[in-house]
């Protein structure tokens, strides 16, 4: 079996901080376990708020003469990059599954669009016009400019480990921002490669600077310190909220990208064969643990059993596995508090009524595997309805007309991703419009793309990520206005 040692990286994983691989300030580590097999991998520094104080302190100096640069300059590092990622699917992509579990060709497709948000971003970075604004006097003129915004402090999730930080990084360092990266102590050595990568590619010090530790003093000094502009965080909405509470202290500005419960509406004139099981390979990515993952199934009443039955018999095919088996069709949870959690959301369902139709139990004895699980909740207000799963467990309930369909999708307190199934145009138009959610996926199951805004309504979070929007994010607008023409 694969191990890390049979990879010969470039670097022993550490922080990266002003360009140099480093120790935690305290000298504590952190082992980085294998969630397949409940084995270490390695140990890594392990830091908390001097790391961080340090880092911010070298991208605060830094971004004096990296947002000088042209984004032309900007962007032959970063396509640099992106090649180097391009050139090192495969085994960094091992690395990924080694401490995420999730099965090689996620974690290869993972890799890929990593390397790609890197691509789009030194190309829209060049694309970052300002405007002139037509004035109400003959003698003055008004122009509008962009600028970078200054430090920003990225906190992303394990659960896409290359993903997550690529599409933060990529966007504002081609905005002309640096950045101080606290990757997940979970999944940690995917970060520190895509740094690797950025320093291959000729990334001046100090630019990028990625930190291990104790999220929550890291955390704590991204909001006092006033040398950070602006925080990125992926995760819940439980965190999200105490860093909204805490960026009052210096108005500073936040991106958050929380949790998510979305819903899949399916209408009888679709192929219900096709769609039950493509349904289950759609909700068992990741083991479940994707924020837009479709999450609550709402099937028209006429066609409910048939799904169910074609849903349960695909589930019980799946191949649970290490995901460096190429037979593997999904990995484990990430550890054993999620499974936990994932257990304890299963019994509180069935207490209240939930019928289990397949699944239902821990799915190996080594690892933190949980069956792929078919769920029938009896109402709406059943808790594997109500609540954010973040796991391989999928519940189906009917709708009887369009009206219930869109209630049910809005009953929730989450807004990210959902999804339509349906081969009528109009009800598509309809429906697609009623349902309060940021994301739209009609007839497809990747609502999402580099090129496109990413971003949630309600408790989901604020701010958009990727595309244009995304490199706006990280920007300042400033008006130049020039009188006494």
């Amino acid at each position: 079996m694969f191990q890390l040692s049979d990879l010969q990286l470039p670097f022993t994983p550490k922080q990266y901080i002003n360009g140099k691989w480093c120790e935690a300030a305290n000298r504590k580590t952190w082992k980085v376990i294998n969630p397949a097999t409940e084995k270490t991998i390695v140990e890594v520094p392990f830091g908390n708020d001097q790391d961080c104080a340090s880092a911010i302190t070298a991208a605060s100096v830094a971004f004096r003469s990296w947002s000088a640069t042209n984004p032309f300059e900007r962007a032959v590092i970063l396509k640099k990059a992106s090649a180097i990622m391009h050139e090192r699917l495969t085994e960094y992509a091992k690395v990924t599954v080694l401490e995420s579990g999730k099965p090689l060709a996620e974690a290869v497709g993972e890799w890929r669009v990593a390397a790609n948000f890197f691509e789009w971003y030194a190309e829209e970075g060049k694309r970052n016009y300002g405007s002139i604004v037509p004035a109400n006097r003959n003698n003055k003129r008004m122009s509008v400019v962009h600028q970078p915004m200054g430090v920003v402090g990225a906190i992303t999730a394990w659960n896409f480990p290359a993903y997550n930080p690529a599409r933060c990084w990529s966007a504002a360092l081609g905005a002309g921002c640096t950045v101080v990266a606290k990757v997940s102590e979970y999944t940690p050595l995917t970060g520190m490669l895509l740094a690797q990568c950025l320093q291959e590619a000729g990334l001046p010090a100090g630019v990028l600077n990625v930190v291990n530790g104790e999220p929550a003093r890291i955390g704590e000094e991204m909001l006092r310190n006033s040398d950070v502009r602006k925080i990125s965080f992926t995760g819940s909405t439980r965190v999200g909220k105490i860093l909204m509470d805490g960026a009052s202290q210096n108005i500073k500005r936040l991106a958050l990208e929380l949790g998510g419960n979305a819903p899949v509406i399916i209408f009888p004139d679709v192929d219900v064969k096709k769609v039950a099981e493509e349904s289950v390979v759609a909700k068992l990515r990741n083991a479940g643990q994707v924020c837009i993952a479709p999450q609550r199934y709402i099937v028209h009443e006429s066609i409910t059993k048939e799904f169910t039955e074609y849903a349960a018999a695909k589930m019980e095919k799946i191949k649970m596995g290490n995901g460096l088996e190429v037979t593997t069709e999904m990995g484990p949870m990430i550890n054993l508090p999620q499974r936990e959690n994932l257990e304890k959301l299963v019994a509180a369902s069935q207490a209240a009524g939930a019928e289990i139709v397949v699944g239902g139990k821990r799915g190996k004895e080594e690892g933190y595997f949980y069956q792929p699980t078919l769920i029938q909740p009896n109402d709406e207000h059943n808790p594997v309805f109500q609540q954010e799963i973040f796991g391989p467990v999928m519940p189906v309930i009917s709708f009887r007309n369009e009206a219930e369909a869109i209630r049910l999708a809005n009953a929730t307190q989450y807004g990210l991703a959902s999804y339509l199934w349906t081969n009528d145009l109009k009800t598509s138009i309809r429906v697609s419009e009623q349902i309060e959610f940021g994301m739209v996926g009609i007839n497809e199951w990747y609502p999402q793309a580099f090129e496109a805004p990413f971003g949630g309504w309600k408790q989901s979070g604020l701010g958009y990520e990727c595309g244009k929007d995304g490199l706006e994010e990280y920007q300042e607008r400033k008006l130049i206005s020039i009188g006494g023409l």
